[in-house]
């Protein structure tokens, strides 16, 4: 008999609205939001691989565990006073989200650090909300520190006492500006009740799987989409969180497969991974395999929809089989634009992927909930929310309000209420209802002739194979002008930058954009720096600006020794975790500024290399960028033999 974990309700349905209908009676503050998020005490909160056996912990030991931990945070920080801002520096973990309540049940504010964000933003940020003390695993700042493990969930429950009021999210710092968003149990209230709306509009958004429904712990829970999509929303009706022990493709992989995890959020970086491993190993199994899975995929999007899932479970189950696994049944991406081509993967092999919208200023305010192809693959963000409203002004710009958003957003520039229409600051448009984001109002570009210029249309068109390209605005002459990055490889060819730039003019050709980009600068790539998730436009228009940006030379790599059996071995592992020919990779090539690796990458090649070699790879090591560099590491760690 399936058990979804709903106690003696009849549906999913009624315990959902039972819980909403609680939240709202037993008043919007976060003492209840807590109450009812752990009141299903024997149902799994966190499930963590430990070797050959899966950890448990349900939500009545958590909450035991959070009582006594906030009577020790309350002891060691008695000296604040009640609101006080405390900061929680800590990636996702069942720490994490003990700390989390623990800093509100001791009738504290809890800040929730972004642990990208570069020093000098952190720092700022923390100024700005007045964080009087921090809760962090490791680092320095300029107030008290607590250790997580100094903070005993062993002891005597905290009295009855205030809860804190109010959180903190911090932005992203894309923007260089950090703000730091206020959100109450009230703003929470309304978020759920859209999640509500939700899988009453889409009911394979609520399906379990053996009776249960599990979400990967992949996004932040410091980020808005993870913290509210994630956390907020499935943690209130107390499904499960699945831990990842590493962010390596082959962990994420075996996690979900393990743990039969059913739903995945995460950003477009991470689906694009998956989409392009997932593209390698059809391709390896031979051009006609490879033409048999395009015309099967064509044929899918041509079938109207009860037929084509009924195809996809037959055509593609090889693919799952040997991807997720057949437990997941549903996906959201956020935070940027996704290609149409992972859209119709993903979609097309069985596994439903949506695009979702929000900001931290306004929380989680669109899923496009529709299973047509017409909108998924044209990026829609879906319809607003029952507590969201959208409006496009006359630039095309989408302004938001509603219930849900941030009850005020704290900055450098001071304090800005909630009241009105909040201006996002991304062009829009809208057709039948769904709206599709098409960029940042922001990186709009006024080119030569005077005409609008957007990248996120135009650099799709111009992208050559084996290069990346990123329009940015300058200033030539006094005048306003466009400017195409064109990143190279540093390990390229001086003949492949030839036929990447023969590319390159002649796409500007054909899309007409010849008078529209006043000159192409090649850099060394990638573009993106290995510690974000999406392409910062205003660090490279700072970078190119002063000159920080390293010019492309044609200087070729030294060629790999040929007596020395361990470099050539790990180059070819290198290779094959950037997706690579061996021959590509030379022995001084940088994984991530020559290679193009991003994190996920490095993490799957030191699993990798630990696992060949056995050798000790602390998975945290994050100084072995060359395939030299780690030879000589291996060779240390085994004694000093070049056959090693």
């Amino acid at each position: 008999m399936t058990d979804y974990h709903i106690g003696s309700y009849r549906s999913i349905d009624d315990f959902v609205r039972s819980k909403l209908d609680a939240f709202q009676t037993g008043g919007l503050t976060f003492r209840t939001l807590f109450t009812l998020m752990f009141r299903e005490s024997d149902n799994v909160l966190w499930e963590k691989s430990e070797g050959y056996r899966i950890r448990k912990t349900t939500y009545g030991e958590a909450r035991t565990h959070i009582l006594s931990r906030a009577a020790a945070l309350k002891t060691a920080l008695g000296d604040l006073p009640y609101n006080a801002v405390v900061g929680l520096y800590l990636d996702n973990s069942l720490d994490w989200i003990e700390l989390f309540w623990a800093i509100l049940a001791a009738g504290f504010r809890p800040l929730l650090m972004n642990l990208r964000l570069p020093a000098p933003l952190l720092l700022n940020a923390m100024r700005v909300a007045d964080c009087r003390a921090v809760i962090a695993e490791n680092g320095a700042f300029d107030c008290p520190v607590l250790r997580p493990g100094h903070i005993s969930p062993d002891g005597d429950p905290i009295g009855t006492g205030p809860f804190g009021t109010e959180l903190f999210v911090m932005s992203s710092g894309t923007t260089e500006n950090v703000k730091v968003c206020a959100y109450s149990a009230e703003e929470f209230y309304y978020q759920i009740c859209d999640s509500y709306g939700i899988i009453r509009e889409q009911p394979q958004v609520k399906k379990h799987y053996e009776g249960n429904l599990k979400l990967l712990a992949f996004l932040p829970f410091y980020h808005v989409f993870g913290l509210i999509a994630m956390y907020i929303w499935f943690g209130f009706f107390s499904r499960t969180f699945v831990q990842l022990n590493d962010l390596s493709p082959s962990t994420i992989v075996n996690t979900i497969r393990r743990h039969k995890v059913t739903h995945v959020f995460a950003v477009p970086l991470f689906w694009e991974k998956v989409y392009e491993q997932a593209k390698k190993g059809i391709a390896d199994r031979g051009e006609k395999t490879a033409a048999k899975f395009g015309r099967a995929l064509a044929l899918w999007e041509k079938l109207p929809r009860p037929l084509a899932n009924a195809f996809s479970k037959l055509a593609f189950r090889e693919v799952r089989e040997n991807l997720f696994g057949d437990s997941i049944v549903f996906m959201i991406s956020g935070g940027s634009f996704l290609d149409p081509a992972v859209h119709l993967f993903f979609n097309g092999i069985g596994y439903p992927l949506a695009n979702g919208y929000g900001m931290t200023e306004i929380g989680i305010t669109s899923v496009e909930l529709s299973d047509r192809q017409k909108y998924l693959q044209s990026g829609s963000v879906g319809k607003p929310m029952q507590n969201a409203e959208y409006r496009i002004d006359e630039s095309g710009e989408l302004w938001v309000r509603g219930k849900v958003t941030a009850k005020y957003v704290l900055s450098s520039d001071g304090l800005q209420s909630r009241a009105g229409w909040f201006q996002t600051r991304d062009l829009a448009e809208c057709v039948d209802g769904h709206y599709r984001i098409l960029g940042r109002a922001d990186d709009l570009i006024v080119g030569p002739n005077g005409e609008n210029l957007n990248p996120n249309a135009i650099e799709p068109l111009l992208k050559p194979d084996g290069a990346e390209v990123c329009l940015i605005p300058a200033t030539d002459n006094g005048a306003s002008s466009a400017v195409l990055l064109l990143a190279l490889n540093r390990m390229t060819t001086e003949e492949n930058a030839k036929r990447i730039r023969a590319a390159l003019n002649e796409r500007i050709e054909r899309a007409n954009l010849s008078s529209s980009i006043s000159r192409i600068v090649t850099v060394e790539g990638p573009l993106m720096k290995p510690d974000e998730f999406k392409l910062n436009r205003l660090r490279l228009r700072r970078d190119c600006a002063s000159g920080a940006l390293r010019p492309f030379d044609v200087s070729k790599a030294r060629e790999a020794e040929t007596n020395d059996a361990l470099l050539l071995r790990v180059c070819a592992i290198v290779a094959a975790a950037v997706n690579r020919s061996e021959g590509d990779v030379a022995p001084d090539a940088d994984f991530f500024l020559d290679l193009g690796g991003t994190s996920l990458d490095y993490f799957a090649l030191l699993t990798r290399l630990r696992d060949e070699f056995n050798a000790a790879f602390p998975l945290e090591k994050t100084d072995l960028k060359t395939a030299r560099a780690i030879a000589d590491y291996i060779r240390a760690e085994k004694g000093g033999s070049r056959g090693v």
